[in-house]
């Protein structure tokens, strides 16, 4: 989906649904934002307390010249930002459109720096053309790694009950923010971000430890709100997105207690970073029963005339296992990417397979020593 159908979705959704008002958003490469049907449901009841969307919040817009990626990170205390803080397109920049939030600047700044503008020219010529500029606050960034920010005047003013504003750019990168415990929050974010580069690491997993070091620090000073976080990125190298819009990583959080932390439990389940769950071979008497019923039914060393219960090795879910099980599954007609995957109904089929074979109870005879519970 185009930039302007996305906008013309964010436009006409205002209609919220049951489904929008509690939804733990996640969206990923298929998200329902980019869906070619009117998305109603993508609108929070939240979204409509107003004439014009606020986002106060903080964000992160960055580039990598290496790859060519450009990307946004944002958290905060209201639903679903991912709808409408962060924009990016491939091969020309990224924006985050926040504060009294105007979600053409997305659009708008895009197609000027696509024009050959830069960041700077492209933000100030949308800008000057803004009459609500003084609620706005917004973060640019070109391929050239060329930065411009905005923070209007009514941003300002309530530093006193510790609502904090603060804008701060580097190589490669902008990050700006409002509503925050304190101005430390923006450096945090940058100081994470500067610390990463060139160290041979994504852009998406850069941006969102860098989101996470401010929101550690306190992040939005609001409290009692609704939380969301989204990280956005354009890749336009070849084979790097399966989408014509060459969006290679789209996660939004759209509501979450936790939503940084959820957006960096999402994005390490997609990549399988190391660390992402838990990792042990399966050890146990569960394994020797299961061993000892694809024995009797002929999967697992079928040439082995009995097996004995004393052998260690029968507690170990080793591969040849995991082989007796798949093959097992298959001839049930059941397929799942994962390999040796044995659940209730696995379990309960082996069990009818063998009392279908008159062997059933001899099994159970069998088994009874190690199914037994003492104290």
């Amino acid at each position: 989906m185009t930039d302007l159908n996305r906008l013309q979705l964010l436009k006409e959704s205002a209609m919220p649904s049951t489904l929008n008002t509690h939804l733990s958003g996640i969206l990923v490469s298929c998200s329902l934002l980019w869906l070619a049907v009117p998305v109603y449901a993508q609108e929070p009841a939240a979204w409509s307390a107003g004439d014009e969307l606020e986002f106060h919040t903080f964000s992160i817009v960055a580039i990598d010249p290496l790859t060519g990626e450009s990307g946004v990170t944002v958290t905060t205390r209201r639903p679903c930002v991912g709808n409408a803080v962060p924009w990016v397109r491939p091969g020309v920049g990224a924006v985050a459109t926040q504060g009294g939030t105007r979600i053409e600047y997305g659009i708008d700044v895009l197609d000027l720096l696509e024009k050959g503008m830069s960041a700077q020219q492209a933000l100030d010529k949308v800008v000057a053309a803004d009459e609500g500029r003084e609620n706005r606050q917004v973060g640019v960034i070109d391929m050239k790694g060329r930065t411009a920010q905005w923070t209007g005047k009514k941003q300002y003013g309530s530093e006193a009950q510790g609502d904090w504003v603060k804008m701060r750019t580097g190589e490669n990168y902008a990050v700006q923010g409002n509503s925050l415990v304190g101005p430390e929050v923006v450096d945090a974010v940058a100081d994470t971000f500067e610390k990463s580069a060139g160290k041979n690491r994504h852009l998406a997993d850069r941006m969102i430890e860098a989101i996470q070091a401010g929101q550690a620090l306190g992040g939005d000073g609001r409290h009692g709100d609704t939380q969301s976080a989204a990280v956005l990125v354009a890749d336009p190298r070849p084979g790097m997105s399966r989408r014509p819009d060459h969006i290679g990583v789209e996660i939004s959080v759209c509501e979450n207690p936790e939503p940084v932390a959820e957006l960096r439990r999402i994005y390490n389940t997609l990549a399988e970073t190391l660390g992402y769950r838990t990792l042990s071979q399966f050890q146990g008497n569960d394994i020797v029963q299961l061993k000892v019923m694809l024995h009797a039914l002929g999967y697992y060393r079928k040439n082995t005339p009995e097996l004995s219960l004393k052998d260690p090795s029968l507690r170990i879910y080793d591969p040849e296992t995991i082989d007796a099980v798949d093959q097992f599954r298959s001839d049930q007609g059941w397929n799942t990417p994962v390999k040796g995957y044995v659940d209730t109904r696995t379990v309960e089929r082996l069990w009818s397979k063998l009392e279908q074979a008159g062997q059933a109870a001899e099994i159970r005879k069998q088994l009874m020593d190690i199914n037994r519970v003492t104290r």
